[in-house]
């Protein structure tokens, strides 16, 4: 029998090390080759280790949420034959590598806190604490007095409960037939809030601790990065978007012999309006380095498009949407949407972006304040769109009316510049027939 020690393989080009995110097995595990060990994290790509011979899990170096350099023991296992680590000095040592000694040892999962005690204290609890006769707490378990059945007590034990707020027939009598005295309500009342109170609502005290790892934790990381980075300044616009729903609704019903079209939503005609707001404004479609004060403006629009997805937030890529019309716009948002989803989206489509959408549908809300994605300079948020009346000088008229609410860079895009932008947006998507005029 010998030992294998498993290392962190390298994950990614140019990837110096990864956050551990899930770990499949356990100590003493029996594992076959292939067999998933754990799963780590580079930038917003999981990457599973498996395991390259079979084997008993014997250690593993790290904890969940710990970041482990590329190249470092992070399984030992007991394998038939000698294994790849050789024993030195009595001890078996991994082959060019550092120690697992100096890595750090896993804690258990869900450790319960430990209480150190003095052997007194030891021997106390091995012993049944004794029950103060006179001091007896009535049991609370068993269902509240019926309706109509008058509890037993005095009057001075009636005044006290109504006073504390306390129903009767919750309170379990520790006297002859039931009778309740100020001991119970005592008792009662040490007990704390529960349900018996006249509210007849329960308290909880319950404390869940979750720790913040993988994609959660970059998350964290960014937005922490933006709001402490970027002084934001948000405007706010509502759209008439009757017209471009008619016009949407109109083109997904057109069908061509041999020409296959992606349904369209919103967002490429909003893409492509960005597009020409953009070419009069290019300051917009750029990357701010804070460090050097360097504006890095882009020629490429590349817009991200901000996506929910079981893991979390993550911004898929539609590179060049400046050489693209609205059905492959639309196209590029489904294939990106469904690669985010699946979890099959590439680093490269995950990154890259100069300008971002964010959108939560028909749950977007009256108005937000989104968050940009630094380091760029903007980011529109889409709002939910509703029909309202509408004052067209003689009567309200029913339109599809919606909000865009949009962030800015206020260090690089002033405040004028950013109503200039998003006024031409509007201009855009009110009149959709502009958006196909080049």
């Amino acid at each position: 029998m010998g030992e294998h020690i498993i290392k962190l393989p390298d994950v990614g080009e140019g990837v110096a090390e990864a956050e551990l995110v899930e770990w499949h097995v356990k100590i003493g595990d029996m594992v076959r080759e292939d067999t998933v060990l754990a799963a780590v994290m580079t930038d917003k790509a999981t990457v599973e280790i498996p395991s390259p011979v079979d084997g008993e899990i014997l250690w593993l170096g790290a904890e969940i949420g710990d970041t482990v350099a590329i190249g470092s023991p992070i399984v030992r296992l007991k394998v038939a034959g000698e294994g790849n680590a050789k024993p030195q000095g009595g001890e078996v040592e991994a082959v060019s590598a550092e120690p697992p000694a100096k890595l750090p040892t896993p804690k258990p999962a869900a450790a319960a806190p430990v209480v150190k005690t003095s052997p007194k204290s030891d021997e106390a609890e091995a012993k049944p604490a004794a029950s103060p006769k006179s001091t007896a707490q009535p049991s609370v378990s068993g269902a509240p007095r019926p309706e109509g059945e008058k509890p037993l007590a005095s009057p001075a034990v009636r005044l006290r409960a109504k006073e504390a707020g306390i129903d009767l027939r919750q309170v379990a009598g520790s006297g002859p037939a039931g009778r309740i005295g100020h001991e119970d309500i005592e008792a009662f009342l040490a007990r704390g809030p529960q349900v018996g109170r006249t509210s007849g609502l329960a308290r909880s005290d319950a404390v869940q601790d979750i720790k913040v790892v993988g994609l959660r934790r970059k998350i964290a990381e960014k937005m922490s990065l933006s709001k402490s980075r970027i002084p934001h300044i948000t405007y706010v616009e509502e759209i008439d978007v009757t017209a471009l729903e008619d016009l949407r609704a109109a083109l997904n019903k057109e069908k061509r012999p041999g020409v296959e079209r992606p349904k369209l939503t919103l967002l490429p005609f909003l893409m492509r309006a960005m597009v020409k707001a953009i070419a009069d404004q290019p300051n917009l479609n750029s990357l701010f380095d804070d460090e050097t004060g360097i504006i890095h403006q882009h020629g490429g629009i590349h817009i991200g498009i901000a996506a929910q997805t079981p893991s979390g937030l993550v911004v898929p890529v539609v590179k060049h949407a400046e050489a693209r019309d609205v059905w492959e716009c639309g196209a590029e948002v489904i294939r990106l949407a469904e690669a985010a989803k699946s979890g099959t989206a590439t680093r490269d489509e995950l990154s890259g972006s100069t300008i971002t959408i964010t959108s939560l549908g028909a749950m977007g809300g009256v108005a937000t304040t989104p968050v940009i994605n630094h380091p760029e300079v903007a980011i529109i948020g889409v709002n939910k769109m509703m029909v309202r009346p509408v004052w067209d000088g003689t009567q309200f008229m029913p339109r599809k009316m919606m909000n865009l609410s949009s962030s800015f860079d206020h260090r690089v895009i002033d405040g004028w510049d950013a109503a200039v932008f998003i006024q031409r947006i509007k201009t855009l998507l009110e009149t959709p027939a502009l958006i196909f005029v080049e």
